[in-house]
Order: structure tokens, then sequence, then C-alpha cells
């Protein structure tokens, strides 16, 4: 026995292995847009961005405090070794009870300090719906994600769909060359030819087989599945790639309304002035007003308890420099943030005009290898009759056979690259895919 025979043995052994390994694991078919709302509804990165837009809200009531009044209240009990008292002449006054319980309670409310408390709360709220669009930003990168190993999947089922023809392919003409063979007409060097490029066949057909579990398990990843639950994606019309019809000047101007991550620094700008705004106020008086009742215990006193209304003015005199320097260190952020902006744009014109390209280049692909599908299955039924009737030779048959799956590889991957440069033009400009693909 050969070492090509050997080798046939082994790939065939495989190729079964993995078909029984295949069929044991469960499998579920998965639309695109059924896959996508499942993506959004359990993906972990989804709901540590949504964690965080909760903590944002208790950040935006704790500032809210401020500009509530404040309510306090106080109990005591006490008791003393000496009852209090006064001398008066040769003559002692008590002046308070040995035992006594006392209570008190105040409201102090801002009355106004130069927006100080205001600011603050409004560039809360602000960071809070910052933390909206951080979210939404999440949704569309686990969106893209998804959707473009979705179209992988679907692209390695197809790449394992035409490995499976081009083994059948090869087999019936490794039957042509045996029964050739046996006839005399043929010489063994074709049968061995045949079986060779069979069982490259058969490795290739395994090889794509793992790539299509990989995508799977990827997708299970993202919609938080178990990973040997085995996906089935459901095709569509991957024909219809005349949907993008964007140049780069109306894509980008989508891209600077849509964009949450232009519009997150946008947002975070306003907060930031905000804050300068409740820094400055530091600088001011304070008025407020306070009101409360106290009451002690002493039947030696005329008024047990008291009714109190203040109205002041506070001021903070000297800190330190630590107002000044939280001003140097907004202003040194707001600079910061420019710079930030300024790159985030650059980033998404260049991905924008990346996935424009790419978009242009697979529409290209898929109309030059359109027709070299059925160029190359006129080519392959040419030789193969010209092989049948001993005027060809096995070498070209098994060059067509190539040339055919060649072909039909190149006109599916530009057919897939569409969609994926689409999906990847639809993401760059801001566009929910949730929306667009249900």
């Amino acid at each position: 026995m050969n070492r090509d025979r050997i080798f046939l043995i082994l790939a065939q052994c495989i190729s079964a292995v993995w078909l029984l390994y295949a069929g044991a694991a469960s499998a579920f078919e998965l639309t695109l847009a059924e896959g996508l709302k499942r993506a959004a509804e359990n993906s972990r990165l989804i709901k540590i961005a949504e964690r965080d837009e909760e903590i944002a809200l208790t950040d935006t009531l704790k500032e809210k405090s401020r500009m509530l009044p404040a309510v306090s209240a106080s109990a005591a009990g006490t008791a003393l070794s000496q009852r209090p008292g006064a001398i008066f002449g040769t003559a002692s006054v008590p002046l308070s009870q040995r035992d006594f319980l006392s209570y008190s309670i105040s409201v102090q409310q801002t009355l106004y300090d130069f927006r100080g408390n205001a600011s603050r709360y409004e560039a809360s709220r602000i960071r809070m719906g910052a933390r909206g669009l951080d979210r939404v930003r999440v949704r569309n990168l686990v969106a893209v994600d998804f959707a473009l190993t979705y179209l992988d999947l679907l692209e390695s089922q197809k790449m394992v769909a035409l490995s499976k023809l081009e083994i059948e392919r090869l087999e019936s003409h490794s039957r042509d060359a045996h029964a050739l063979l046996d006839e005399g007409v043929a010489t063994r060097n074709d049968l061995l030819q045949a079986e060779v490029r069979l069982a490259d066949a058969r490795q290739r057909y395994i090889s794509m087989n793992n790539l299509r579990s990989v995508h799977s398990a990827r997708l299970n990843t993202i919609i938080v599945s178990p990973l040997n639950e085995e996906i089935i994606a459901v095709d569509y019309a991957l024909e219809n790639t005349a949907s993008l019809e964007l140049d780069f000047g109306k894509a980008w101007d989508a891209a600077v309304s849509r964009r949450p991550e232009i519009l997150i620094l946008e947002e975070t700008m306003r907060a930031l002035e905000l804050d300068e705004t409740a820094r400055r106020a530091e600088y001011y008086p304070r008025l407020f007003l306070k009101g409360g009742y106290d009451f002690t215990e002493n039947r030696y006193q005329v008024h047990e308890g008291n009714w109190m209304v203040t109205v002041g003015v506070g001021i903070n005199l000297y800190s330190g420099g630590a107002t000044s320097a939280e001003l140097r260190k907004i202003a040194a952020q707001k600079a910061k943030l420019v710079e930030q902006k300024n790159r985030v744009m650059e980033d998404i014109k260049l991905e924008i005009k990346k996935y424009l390209l790419d978009s242009d280049n697979a529409r290209s692909r898929v109309l030059v290898t359109a027709d070299s599908v059925k160029q190359a299955e006129e080519n392959l039924r040419i030789n193969g009759l010209r092989y049948e009737e001993g005027v060809g030779t096995a070498t070209e048959v098994l060059d067509a056979l190539t040339l055919l799956t060649l072909a039909e590889t190149n006109y599916y991957r530009s057919l897939y690259d569409a969609k994926k440069a689409e999906a990847a033009v639809l993401y760059a400009t801001g566009q929910n895919l949730l929306e667009i693909y249900k």
C-alpha cells in the first residue's frame, strides 16, 4: 500500500469521525434578525453598560440632594454628678436639673449659591445621558460584531457546501478514471492523480468544518448560549447588495449626527463647562435659611422649648488654592477632550473611507466573478467529454475541476464580503443594525 493510499484512508476516517461528532452535537437555526435581538438582550457587554448607566443615575440623585432642604434631628439624655447652680451673694440658685432630656430638629435650605449646586446637578444629568449614549455605542459594537461573525458563519457554511460538491465531482471523476483504466483506455497514473486530489479535497472539507464550528462558537459567546450548541445560519438574498449608494460626504454627515462616540465627547464637554461654573461659585457667598426647634428639659428654665429662624451668609475666604487648582484641572480636561474629539472624528472618517472602499471593491468583484462560474462549468463539461472520448487528459479534467471550485469560491466570497462591508458601513455611519436587519 503506497503513501497516497494511506493518506486517503486516514482522511476518510477523520472525515467520518467528524461527521459523527457534528451529528451528535445539538443544532438550531438562527436568522440574523433573531440573533441580533438575542445579542442585544443577553450580551454581557451591554449589561455592564446598563449597570454603568444605573450608577450614573445614583450620582444624579446625589447631586440633586444638594438643592433640597437638609433636615437633621438629635436627642440626648444627660446625667450630671452635680446639679448646676449660680451664687447670688450668700445664696445659691439652681440652674438646671441633674438629669434631663433634650432634643432638637433643624431644617436648612440654600437660597442662592450663584448656581453652584444647580450646575453640579445639570452636569450629573448630562453625564447620565452620556452613559446612555455609551450603552448605545456598546450595543452597536455588539451588533456589528454579531453581524460580521454571522456572515462569516454563512460564508463558512457555503464553503463547506462547495467543498462537499468538489468531493462529489472528484469522486465522479475517480470512478470514470477507474472505469477507463479497466477498459485499458486510461493509465493508472490518471487514477492516482484523482485519488490524491480527492484526499486533498477531503482534508479541506475537514478544515472548513472546523472553521464553521469556530464561527458558531463565537456566535454562541456573543448571545450567551452554550458553546456546544451548533448554530445553523439561515441564508438570505446575498445578491441584493445595491442598498448602499452613499458617497463619503453623505456618510460622514450621517456619522456626525449619529455616532455615539462623537455625541459622548460633546456631552462631556458640556458637563465640564457646568463643572467650571460650579467651581467658580465657590468664590462667592452662599445665602441660606435655617429653622428649627430645640427642647431641653429644665424645670428651672422659663421656656424649655424654643423655635429658631436664621437667615445667613457663608463664604469660603481661603481654601489653600484648591478651587483655582480645580479650575486649572477642568481647563486641561477640556483641552484634552478637544484633542480626543478630533482624533475620534479622524478615526471615524478613516473607518467610513475604508468600509466604503471595501464595499465598492466587493461589489466590483461580484460583477467580475459572476460570469466566471458559468465559464468554468462549461470548461469542465468540455474537458470531461474530451477525457471520456479519449482525446483529453486526466490532468486537464482535474485542472478544470480546480478552476470551477476556485471560481465558485471567489464568487461567493465576494458576495459575503459585500454584505460584510455593507454592515460595516452601516455601523460606521451610526445606524442601528437591529432596525436595519429586522
